[in-house]
């Protein structure tokens, strides 16, 4: 009973003791707690808000050497060197498909045509150059004998691209076939990747598919070279023009009438009659006459001291385009009073 009032009386005194107050710094009320306590160590500083900041802003690069303007011709290095053993490359042009045709393209050059080609030392052995021809003919030959010419008598043959119209794009298998021959959409943008940028040579004419429809008493007269588009080309490419005469072709496959009403039913540019159209059908296309052809390659006109902002000069244009095709007619003028034979020369 002694113990039992003893703890009863203590109970007391505690309960009537005075209590402490708890301070700011009492974890009751935020202050921090203890390590022994259980506490993960002081919280970091608070850093201050910033509403523009952008937390997916890149470092700041330091400063670099004021911006120089970069020559487009440097960027040639980038192009991958020509392969030969790829069939088809960036423009379509098929080396096994040129490598097919040309034993019949050979055919024509050596044997039917007998071409005699001069004058090859004026075309580039390396960089861009634009060949400027006359054009003739029903389904023209003297293109595929240009380009034959270049890769049977240069030493050191270079592919050929055309420059030509979409037309050939309208009719199944011959705008295919063209292209894997190296016919390329004359468009300025082509063009300068051709000549400027990969440094190729570009065959071209001037007269366009006007040239083509002369009948056979218009022969050799050539038309109009446009408004010297292609002058504006060599300026911007800085490449030389290297004007081609060619005579035999307006003999090969020459135009004696053209017939509107059927060119309009068939859809064609035009409608020819000669010796084999329209009576042997799509075969007449391979019924060339044996006319002596003879190509002469002339002297360059060098370019390189033009730009392009000299092709706002439509005067300085058209003055450079009438002498290119002055040349050309005066070289096919010689070279038709020269021979003694459409068939022998």
């Amino acid at each position: 009973m002694g113990s039992l009032a003893e703890e009863t009386q203590a109970a007391r005194r505690r309960a009537t003791a005075p209590r402490g107050r708890l301070s700011a710094e009492s974890p009751l009320l935020g202050g921090p707690i203890e390590a022994a306590a259980g506490a993960e160590g002081p919280p970091p500083g608070a850093t201050a808000y910033r509403a523009s900041e952008d937390p997916f802003e890149l470092p700041a690069q330091a400063p670099s050497e004021p911006h120089t303007e970069l020559d487009p011709r440097a960027l040639r290095a980038l192009i991958p060197a020509r392969d030969g053993a790829r069939e088809v490359d960036d423009w379509g042009r098929s080396e096994r498909i040129f490598g097919l045709t040309e034993p019949l393209l050979n055919f024509y050059y050596r044997y039917w045509f007998r071409v005699d080609a001069r004058g090859l030392e004026n075309v580039p052995s390396d960089g861009g150059a634009l060949l400027v021809s006359n054009h003739s003919g029903a389904l023209p030959p003297d293109a595929p004998m240009i380009m034959q010419a270049i890769r049977n008598e240069q030493p050191d043959p270079r592919p050929v691209y055309m420059l030509g119209e979409d037309w050939f794009k309208g009719y199944p298998g011959v705008g295919m076939l063209t292209n894997k021959l190296g016919l390329v959409s004359a468009h300025p943008a082509n063009a300068q990747r051709l000549l400027r940028d990969e440094g190729n040579l570009v065959l071209v004419f001037p007269e366009g598919a006007k040239a083509t429809r002369k009948l056979f008493w218009q022969r050799y007269r050539l038309r109009r070279f446009g408004r010297g588009g292609f002058v504006k080309t060599a300026m911007r490419a800085g490449v030389p023009i290297v004007p081609v005469a060619v005579i035999g072709a307006e003999e090969a496959m020459p135009i004696f009438a053209h017939v509107p009403l059927l060119q309009r039913l068939t859809g064609l540019i035009y409608f020819p009659i000669n010796h084999a159209f329209p009576h042997f059908g799509l075969a007449a296309g391979l019924m060339y006459l044996p006319a002596k052809f003879k190509i002469r390659f002339l002297e360059p006109v060098d370019m390189s001291e033009y730009g392009p902002g000299d092709t706002e000069d439509l005067a300085l244009v058209q003055s450079i385009s009438a002498d290119v095709r002055d040349r050309i007619q005066t070289e096919v003028d010689s070279l038709i009073r020269s021979r003694t034979s459409v068939w022998f020369g």
